[in-house]
């Protein structure tokens, strides 16, 4: 293996995950780098020491001098670009760059790239599946699970990456073979000077795709349509030509492409509205690809969703109790409260709150008060829940799971459900959002 010549000098900028994999990718390639993080005890500091003792690293304030002896720094997702000494560097002629244009730089196979607000996760766990069922060698991952880098493989066929507006800021050419936005609502505004910045680093996705995948009911996750470029579409509504979409024949809805029926949605393990519309993006997605529908749908009627994410956790007294703790934006917990609150029998007790990352809350209001029964507050920002919420239902404020609950254990009624969907991130009270979830269930369990 040649290396590069000797001028060229990168620089690794965050050693978490994502920043240790491009340590192996480079350093497995002889190209010369160093590394630099702003903690002093960055999580992957003592990995780096022990397997890569050769490789400078500095941490703390970031050095401008330091980072200009680089051609190209390599950007940790959790770094923001506008860090002052990041647009010095640039200033000075260093490009920014991430890992995820390193590995489309790399990839020999065809790459279906997925990003959204929410459920993102699941539709890039279900993809796989699905290619995973039609014999493809797949590799999954990017933001969900191996990162990016750590996929590439000379026998891999094809890559299904799912992607968060951090590691898209920094990619300038994916060159998807299949490209979306599931979806589009306020997130990150703690990062972003607004919704339409947020929209345009989500949108870098499209940049060289082939084909686009769109949803029909977020006019927000159309890109700009380029001349030849096939779009395919998905949407809870009937479908019409390349689209994906719900058709109902005698009484019974089906998942439909085109004019025709695919297979029955009570067919489908997960529950709500968001998870048939995650369905029918995947089914989209996959047939982009050049996936037949066969095994497409085996692996739908075999997915039963994703931990933390509108999971179902037990059934008490005709009540059925589900996690959605990775519902940390107001979009994401609209869906579980819209797609679960039309499924269900009775209404919904709701528990929400935690760290609102300075989004605005109001576009919760209607559909609180017309699928909740009640709504069991908690964490930081439980006051401007319950502002933005007002008076429609019943509001409860707690200070800690478990005594949220045992509200809800005295509230719920038979036939509803209780719905961890926070709206907020987890930080203020938790390490994430997996050890809420699994508190929440974990006290739910312990109800008599």
């Amino acid at each position: 293996m040649s290396l590069i010549a000797s001028d060229q000098f990168r620089i690794v900028v965050g050693l978490g995950k994502s920043g240790m994999s491009l340590v192996r990718f480079l350093a497995s390639r002889g190209i010369a780098f160093a590394v630099a993080d702003t903690r002093e005890q960055p999580p992957e500091l003592d990995t780096l020491r022990r397997d890569y003792p050769q490789v400078e690293v500095r941490c703390g304030e970031l050095d401008v001098d330091f980072l200009c002896r680089a051609n190209e720094l390599y950007v940790s997702p959790g770094l923001a670009l506008a860090t002052p000494a990041l647009q010095q560097a640039a200033a000075r002629g260093v490009k920014l760059s991430g890992d995820i244009e390193l590995f489309a730089r790399h990839a020999k196979a065809p790459i279906i790239a997925i990003s959204g607000s929410n459920a993102k996760s699941t539709v890039t766990t279900l993809v796989g599946d699905m290619a995973a069922k039609a014999g493809k060698r797949v590799a999954v991952g990017g933001n969900l699970g191996t990162p990016a880098l750590d996929l590439l493989a000379d026998d891999v066929e094809l890559y299904v990456l799912e992607l968060s507006s951090f590691q898209l800021e920094t990619t300038d050419q994916l060159n998807a073979e299949v490209a979306t936005v599931l979806n589009i609502s306020e997130d990150h505004m703690d990062r972003y000077s607004g919704l339409p910045a947020y929209h345009l680093a989500k949108h870098r996705i499209f940049r060289g795709a082939r084909q686009v995948v769109v949803n029909r009911q977020d006019a927000l996750s159309r890109p700009l349509p380029v001349e030849g470029r096939p779009c395919w579409t998905f949407g809870l509504n009937q479908p019409d030509f390349k689209a994906f979409g719900l058709r109902e024949v005698d009484g019974e809805k089906y998942l439909a492409f085109e004019f025709q029926l695919l297979m029955p949605v009570r067919e489908l393990k997960i529950r709500g509205a968001h998870n048939q519309s995650n369905a029918l993006a995947a089914l989209a997605l996959g047939h982009a690809a050049g996936l037949s529908f066969e095994p497409m749908l085996e692996a739908l009627r075999e997915f039963t969703g994703l931990a933390h994410r509108c999971q179902w956790v037990r059934e008490r007294n005709r009540v059925n109790w589900y996690d959605d703790s990775k519902a940390t934006n107001v979009g994401a917990a609209l869906a579980a409260i819209e797609g679960l609150g039309a499924d269900i029998e009775g209404k919904l007790v709701l528990i929400a709150g935690g760290d609102g990352k300075g989004a605005d809350f109001a576009a919760l209001r209607e559909p609180v008060q017309r699928f909740c029964r009640a709504v069991v507050l908690l964490g930081r920002d439980a006051e401007r829940l319950a502002q933005a919420l007002g008076d429609g239902v019943p509001l409860v404020r707690v200070r800690t799971l478990d005594e949220a609950v045992q509200q809800c254990a005295e509230l719920a009624q038979a036939g509803d459900a209780v719905l961890l969907s926070p709206a907020c991130a987890s930080l203020d009270m938790f390490r994430n959002f997996e050890e809420r979830g699994r508190l929440f269930a974990q006290a739910a369990g312990g109800l008599a």
